[in-house]
This record gives structure tokens, sequence and C-alpha cells, in this order.
């Protein structure tokens, strides 16, 4: 492996002495190699070895390059190796550049053994001679390195340099590297034969290169529509959006080797987004965090609809003020999942480890383009589920229309005709019989009306009545209390109780659970809402201390206030085990 020039460290590892394809190759290896613009290449390459006349031939550079496979970082280490074998120099190397434009990136040498590269330590950034090739992209020709101005010496356990030649290797219209080559084997100087030949090589490591570069976008094309093809399934199968945006923030991990991916919501009815899903180390600390959309990072592209970036999140501002929560971690980028014109769904924050290359343009493309199409499968699922709600609630309003219009008017005549033939039957428990079975008609038709008014009720069907309003209480109540209360409901909850009624249901409930939080010191609470056609029935048991003599009264007042506005009652009571029972009950009004 190679080291080159006043570079200042070691480059990453590689074979130590060098060796390329021979025309006995088989056919076959060679049918699958690249062939973009092969005519062009060859004429180029045979014309710049004629004008230079050197003793290589074109098919010693074609077998040099073309064997060096598909795979980029294959093909990057195979350049180097040619390079050293056309030129026989004892060192050889190629620098990428990043994409700022002034440093390198990643480095391939050949002639340095592992242990030399280990006592180096880092590689080269782009200094010196290096750097001198970064900023003039010109085949550079030295006899001694440290005689260049751009020379600052060779850090501690260098392997000695002397002569020097380097190239830059375009891509399109891009330099994407430079080649460098030390110390000609035999101790002579480079001279312009070695720089034709290093050039013709670096025109053909761009072809090498381009192809290597086209096949890794089309695989990564591929792994993306991979991805959104599994999420758009999983919404097709009913996912829920936190289980769906969790998909799309692990795939997008996945995809661009990040090591953290946050998902971001935004919260009902305030400026904040809450961070509900965390993939990767340290997902514990930014899982659950709740971040204002004003001067957060994610905040930033949840309210602009793009994606921004940040160069290293330990010391950024927008991702957490005050000290560092992630220290390990470096560059990130968050993307809104959705559009300004649509709706932005969710934010996905990806972040990468510390000392990791930034996120970039070719990046943030594909990666902002899956997100918007995972947006648009949520916004098609979202319609498919609101088109299934609209034919629930009309099959109900049906439903209804033949219970109002049919059975109770069959049950009200049933009735009718009962209470005329009663009349007439002198048979005192005949008639009592008859009188009971009308009652129980009149009780049925009543609890028909209760059904049908459900039926009708579309907050029911959405997810906003009373069951699953007490769900939310309890819920909402259990990180106050420490535990989960449990809950029991018995009959036809959503039915029988009345949107005015359950308000104040929901309103004491919550206030029975923030009293057991705050002064019965009980690990255990119990909650029961029953209904029946005559009443509403809700009961909170806790295993505490029981209800103090001289404690507050004025939320216990509150809530039998509530009942006697109702025509109900409260009752508070100790059961034998311990702790305290409270029992709310109001009448439900005649249908």
């Amino acid at each position: 492996m190679a080291v080159t020039g006043a570079a200042g460290a070691g480059p990453p590892t590689g074979p130590e002495e060098a060796q390329v394809g021979s025309a006995e190759e088989p056919r076959e290896a060679r049918v699958r190699l690249p062939q973009l613009r092969l005519d062009e290449l060859l004429e180029e390459l045979q014309a710049r070895l004629d004008a230079a006349r050197v003793p290589v031939t074109v098919c010693t550079v074609c077998e040099a390059v073309l064997s060096v496979g598909r795979d980029l970082e294959q093909a990057l280490h195979g350049i180097v190796e040619a390079a050293a074998v056309l030129v026989d120099a004892e060192f050889a190397a190629l620098g990428v550049i990043g994409p700022d434009g002034t440093r390198l990136s990643a480095f391939h040498t050949v002639g340095v053994t592992e242990q030399q590269i280990t006592r180096i330590g880092h590689f080269p950034e782009g200094h010196g001679i290096l750097g001198e090739l970064i900023r003039h992209p010109e085949p550079l020709r030295l006899a001694k390195i440290s005689e260049h101005p751009s020379s600052y010496g060779f850090p501690p356990n260098h392997p000695p340099m002397n002569t020097f030649l380097g190239v830059p290797i375009r891509v399109r219209d891009q330099v994407f590297g430079n080649l460098y080559l030390t110390e000609k084997r035999g101790g002579g100087q480079f001279d312009g034969e070695d720089e034709s030949v290093l050039s013709t090589l670096a025109v053909a490591a761009g072809v090498a290169i381009d192809n290597a570069r086209l096949y890794e976008e089309s695989r990564l094309r591929e792994r993306w529509l991979q991805a959104n093809a599994e999420i758009t399934h999983s919404l097709i199968s009913g996912s829920e959006r936190a289980q769906v945006l969790g998909l799309i923030a692990d795939r997008a991990r996945e995809i661009t080797g990040a090591a953290l991916a946050v998902g971001a919501v935004p919260m009902e009815d305030t400026d904040s987004l809450s961070m509900e899903i965390a993939i990767g180390p340290e997902a514990e600390t930014p899982r659950g965090l709740v971040l204002p959309v004003d001067g957060s990072l994610i905040g930033e592209a949840f309210s602009t609809a793009a994606p921004v970036t940040a160069p290293d999140v330990s010391h950024d501002e927008r991702v957490s003020a005050g000290p560092p929560r992630l220290t390990d971690l470096g560059p990130a980028v968050a993307v809104p999942v959705g559009t300004g014109e649509g709706g932005v769904r969710g934010v996905v924050l990806l972040i990468r480890e510390a000392g990791e290359t930034v996120f970039t343009g070719k990046e943030i493309g594909p990666l902002r383009g899956f997100a918007a199409q995972a947006a648009v499968a949520m916004e098609l699922a979202e319609r498919r589920r609101d088109a299934e709600e609209v034919a629930v609630l009309e099959d109900r309003d049906r439903i209804a229309r033949d219970l109002h219009d049919l059975a109770i008017q069959r049950l009200f005549a049933t009735g009718m005709t009962l209470q005329s033939a009663g009349r007439f039957i002198d048979h005192p428990e005949a008639s009592e019989h008859v009188v009971r079975a009308v009652d129980d008609l009149d009780e049925t038709i009543k609890i028909i009306r209760s059904t049908i008014f459900g039926l009708r009720s579309r907050e029911s069907a959405g997810g906003a009545g009373p069951r699953a309003r007490v769900v939310r209480i309890a819920g909402e109540a259990a990180p106050v209390l420490g535990f989960a209360p449990s809950l029991r409901m018995e009959s036809l909850v959503e039915t029988l109780v009345p949107r005015e009624i359950a308000d104040h249901v929901v309103a004491v409930l919550s206030e029975a659970l923030t009293n057991v939080a705050r002064h019965a010191h009980a690990d255990r609470a119990d909650v029961a809402l029953t209904a029946d056609s005559r009443q509403v029935r809700l009961t909170v048991t806790d295993n505490g201390v029981g209800v103090q003599a001289d404690g507050r009264r004025s939320g216990l007042r509150n809530m039998a206030e509530r009942a006697q506005q109702l025509g109900g009652e409260l009752e508070l009571s100790r059961p034998e085990g311990g702790g305290a029972t409270l029992a709310w009950w109001v009448p439900v009004p005649a249908a």
C-alpha cells in the first residue's frame, strides 16, 4: 500500500504487493465487466500510448482496469494496484475527494504493510502535496517531494519518499480524486512516459468508477423501491400510523447507514412534536421527548416541509438545548414525511456516528422522495379507511331506520293490542302477566331507541364515544398514579350513555383518579362503568389510606354537584380491606 507525499498520515489498508489480471484470465470473467463507452475508451487509450511511445499495450491497461468488477471499493483498489504495476512504482495511492471539494474522504493504498499503517495513524486528509493536487487538478511530477513549497514533511513512522507523480481522475465533468505514485523502482525518476501511462490509466479509471457508481445507484434505487413497497403493504394490511412511521425510520436508517433513526409526529392542539419512535444506539435518550416546532431541527423540517441538516448533533442547540444528549453521534438530517400541499404527517431524523460524513444532496434527494411516496401511501390508506367508515355509518343509518320504521312500530302495535285485550281478561294472574308483558315491550322499545341513538352517533363510530374517552383518561392518569388502573365496562355503554352524561362521567373519572394520585398513596385502582336503561354508574376503588377527615373536599363537592344536576348521587365508602370506594350514579333520561 502506498502513502504519498506530505499528506501527513497513514491510509487505509490494502495488499502489499500489486497484481493485475493477465490476458490468460477466463473469457467469461471479462464478459461481466462494465462496457460503457468502450470503443471511445480504447481509441483514446491507444492514441495516448502511441503518442508517448511507451512499451505498454492497450490490452494491459484494459485488463488492469476492467478486471476490477462492479463494486466501487473493489474498483478503486484495483486501479491503485494497476497504477503501481504499469508505472513500476514502489508505493501507489488513490485519494477520493470529499463532498466539500477541499478534503479527502477516502484513501486506498498499495505498498505499506498493516503494521506501518497502524503506526502512522489517520489517513491523509488532503494537506501538503495532496492538497496541491486537489486545488490544481493537473499532472504533477516531482524529483524530490521535500523541495516543493507545499510540502511540510511526513508524520512519524512514515516510510521515506522522494520522487512523486500524481494525476487527477475525472468522472464525466467532475474530478473524482487523484492517483499518486512515489519511489520509482530501481531508484530512477518518473518521466514523461510514466506520466502519460498514469494519465491514460486515469481516463480508464474514470470510466470504471463511473460504471461502478451507476451500478451502486441502481442498487440503491432498488432498495428504496423495495422499502416503499413494504410500507405500502403494511398500510394496506391495516397497520397503525406509529407502526408505519417506525418502519419508514428503520428502512431509511438501514439504507443511508445512519446509526440512529427517530420518528416524530405533531401533537394535537399544540405547536410541538413528539418523538414517538427511536431505533438504534441511544434510542432511549430521544424517545418520548417533546420538542417545540419553533427552534428545533425537526420542527424546522416540519414547518418548512423540506430537509434540514446538522453537521454535529452533539453541539447543535436545535437538537437539544443545554448539555448535549447525543454525545457519540454526529451528522444528521431531518426529512419531512409529506409535502406542504398535502400536509406533513411527521418527521424522520437520521443521525450518523460521530466523525462520519455529512448527508449530501445525492443522499437527501432519494431519501426525500422515499418519504414523500410513503406519505402518499399513508394518505391513500387514510382515504380508504375514511371510505370504509362512511360505508359503516351508512349501514348504521340503514339499520337504525329499519329499527325505527319496522321493529319499534310492530312492538308498539303489539303492546297496544295486549293493552286492549287486557281489559277483557277476568283472571287476575293472567291480567297481571299481560300488564307485565306490556311493560317489558315498553322497556324493549326504550332500549331499541337508545340503540338507534348509538347507531346514528358518528362520534361513537369515530372513536370519541364514552368507552374510548374513559380508556384515554385512564391511560393519561397512569404516569401520575405510577401504575395503570384496571378498567371494567359492562353493557352497551356506547349506546346507553348520552353525550351530556358522558361528559360528566369523563370529568368525574379524571377528578377521582387525580385524587387517588395526590392523596391515597395507593398502588392499585379499579374503575368500573356500567349502564342500563335506568342509570349510569361509575365506581372508582383504591387500596390507599382512605379519605382523611381533615382533607380538602372541593373535588368531592364538585363531583357531587355534577350528580345532583342530573338527578343522581355521589356515595363515598371505605371497604373492609381499606382504601376508598367512590360511587357516582345518575339516571338515564327516557328515550
